[in-house]
């Protein structure tokens, strides 16, 4: 994992080893959570194997806001940037190996590279990419019907299905269980007649 990493970014040989140096790696068990809603994030977590949700209580219910997979980092952004609490708990959703850095050497690795134009340039379309990610589902809630965000998230995002409980994917398009039980049973019908 750290040597595609190293693959994508380039650093030199003395920078890089300088920087893996600054990572701690743990092992986890499902339903961990990384960080608690109303905390104030110091870690980025970086996810080596396993899966990872960002989730917000409503009135008492989950409801769940992003998945992270393999070699996707993981924080409450705003929350580590501004130190203000996290509007998320980060949790596990299957037994995980991450890697964490905390914010202190988070910082010190972001000065350095802002001054590599190329390291630079990666780290900003990570945060833009992030950033796109979060419009393209705030749209989709306004503009797409149920079944129509099932089915962009079974194109755009096949891992979520095959990998996450149902009730995650429910909680994360803005339906219940039972209606995402019946659109798939809708789905499984209208595909069996054709």
């Amino acid at each position: 994992m750290f040597e595609q990493l190293k693959n994508k970014l380039s650093p030199d040989a003395e920078m890089w080893v300088a920087y893996k140096g600054y990572f701690t790696r743990i092992e986890v068990a499902a339903k961990t959570s990384l960080l608690k809603e109303g905390d104030v994030a110091n870690k980025l977590f970086l996810i080596e194997r396993g899966s990872i949700r960002g989730w917000h209580n409503y009135d008492g219910k989950e409801v769940t806001v992003q998945f992270f997979f393999e070699n996707n980092t993981v924080s409450s952004i705003e929350s580590l940037r501004k130190d203000i609490p996290s509007s998320i708990t980060i949790e596990t959703i299957e037994p995980s190996i991450i890697w964490w850095i905390d914010k202190k050497n988070l910082n010190k690795i972001i000065s350095e590279i802002k001054e590599i134009p190329r390291l630079r340039d990666i780290l900003i379309d990570t945060v833009f990419e992030r950033t796109f990610d979060y419009i393209k589902q705030f749209s989709t809630f306004i503009r797409d019907s149920p079944e129509q965000r099932y089915l962009n998230l079974i194109k755009e995002r096949p891992q979520i299905v095959r990998r996450v409980p149902q009730h995650y994917i429910a909680s994360y398009l803005g339906i219940s269980s039972v209606h995402l039980s019946r659109i798939k049973n809708k789905l499984v019908r209208t595909k069996s007649s054709i």
